[in-house]
């Protein structure tokens, strides 16, 4: 089984939501407003009213064909907006 981790843009959330619905992901969680700090700028909270600068975390749990369906549908999203997918192992306890 493979964990994939989305952290892009929550303005974003929508249509990445809908690119994993069209993967056939068994399920999801999102992590709404996610703040943090990158290699090239820190990600500020100074207009946490509007939602703007705030990033969405997404973890999908799917076997390795349904991620290689996740990987073509989110790629052109990740491209045109950016954020970052990565992908490691799991097991269940």
């Amino acid at each position: 089984m493979k964990r994939l981790d989305l952290i892009f843009g929550e303005r974003e959330l929508d249509a990445m939501l809908k690119s994993l619905e069209a993967s056939n992901v068994p399920g999801y969680t999102v992590m709404k407003h996610v703040t943090g700090r990158g290699p090239e700028r820190v990600v500020s909270e100074d207009m946490e009213f509007t939602g703007l600068g705030a990033n969405a975390h997404v973890i999908v749990f799917c076997e390795e064909t349904v991620l290689e369906r996740i990987r073509a549908n989110i790629k052109p999203l990740l491209s045109y907006y950016g954020g970052v997918a990565y992908v490691s192992e799991a097991s269940c306890l």
